[in-house]
């Protein structure tokens, strides 16, 4: 099963991919979406989906893993986040691949182990996990322990 997993932000979108066979996870790709900054929102919103529409092209992913909102951020990032994740959920919707959220805690239990992990615990589980030669970015860990997280759990999809 190919799994793609999003970590959605407006201002860098991180996206990973992994192979599960059996027991197996492998990486295939991974990386950031990184819209122009002080672009207007619309401007955004259209390069993300333009450039995630480009990246399941590319891999055809089977599922996508897509963390939830984190809640302890302000409103206004909050609402901006929000509107990132709906057009990550279209995105995937209009290319008939199933989404299955999870939340932050759940993500980082499923790859550290402990749900309160910093984000160079998750980058460096990630490494080790998928057999990296180096640490991703920090989106993209995120988006790789996302796709981790759904390989171990496969909860049942959000489309």
């Amino acid at each position: 099963m190919r799994i793609i997993g999003i970590d959605p932000g407006s201002i860098i979108t991180g996206w990973g991919v992994i192979d599960k066979t059996g027991n197996t996870l492998r990486h295939v790709d991974h990386g950031e979406i990184r819209p122009r900054k002080a672009a207007a929102l619309s401007e955004v919103l259209t390069f993300i989906h333009q450039e995630l529409s480009s990246v399941i092209g590319q891999a055809s992913p089977q599922a996508v893993a897509l963390e939830n909102i984190f809640y302890g951020k302000n409103v206004r990032s909050l609402i901006r986040q929000a509107q990132v994740r709906g057009l990550v959920i279209f995105t995937c919707a209009h290319h008939q691949i199933p989404v299955i959220e999870y939340s932050p805690l759940e993500v980082k239990k499923a790859v550290v182990g402990y749900g309160r992990a910093e984000k160079t615990q998750v980058q460096t589980m990630v490494k080790v996990i998928l057999k990296l030669d180096s640490l991703p970015t920090a989106d993209a860990a995120d988006a790789l322990a996302a796709a981790i997280c759904h390989a171990n759990f496969q909860k049942e999809q959000l489309l």
